[in-house]
């Protein structure tokens, strides 16, 4: 199983949106396959099991993720929502979600990646709905297009993570900063 999911935004659903990375460069698809989009699933912890699923189920979570980034734009940009994305998210939104089941060991979550993008679905509702749509804040880094929930002392944080974004972004001033150094010390 591949392990490059990552889990930075603060909120499934900013992280599902994340999965496509860099729109504005060269983009960077994590669901390539039907394995890929249920890695995601298990690892973000939104089930613990799931049935195999197939190219359809793909492209509805392409379709669907971008419906939320699009709706996580508009709203983090104070814009009308874009009503065709608005019609997606709430189409699946409305189907069967996850429903967790309590066995002798815990809580257990079967699903079909249906039931899990409806899962999905629902939390980007609640997230666009809810109380913390001021604290959406853009990755600092021009590269990287995460939106995350910046719950930071002050709302100071820049980057969608240190890991991810912040140290690189860091290091590559440093470097710049270093070259142009001597340039300037000729002077």
């Amino acid at each position: 199983m591949h392990r490059d999911h990552v889990f930075v935004c603060g909120h499934p659903a900013l992280d599902f949106a994340a999965t496509l990375g860099a729109r504005r460069s060269t983009r960077s698809e994590l669901f390539v396959t039907p394995e890929r989009l249920n890695a995601w699933y298990l690892e973000s912890g939104l089930v613990d099991a799931i049935t195999p699923g197939g190219e359809d189920d793909v492209r509805e979570a392409i379709t669907v993720r971008e419906a939320v980034y699009r709706l996580v734009t508009n709203r983090r940009l104070g814009e009308e929502y874009d009503r065709e994305a608005l019609a997606v998210v709430n189409a699946a939104a409305r189907r069967t979600p996850v429903t967790p089941q309590l066995t002798r060991t815990g809580r257990h979550t079967d699903a079909t990646p249906e039931q899990a993008l409806a899962t999905v679905a629902r939390q980007a509702v609640e997230l666009l709905g809810g109380p913390d749509v001021p604290l959406m804040k853009e990755c600092g880094n021009p590269e990287c297009t995460r939106v995350y929930l910046d719950r930071s002392r002050g709302m100071r944080r820049q980057w969608c993570g240190m890991e991810s974004c912040g140290n690189r972004f860091k290091a590559a001033a440093y470097r710049a900063r270093k070259r142009s150094a001597p340039a300037a010390a000729k002077r």
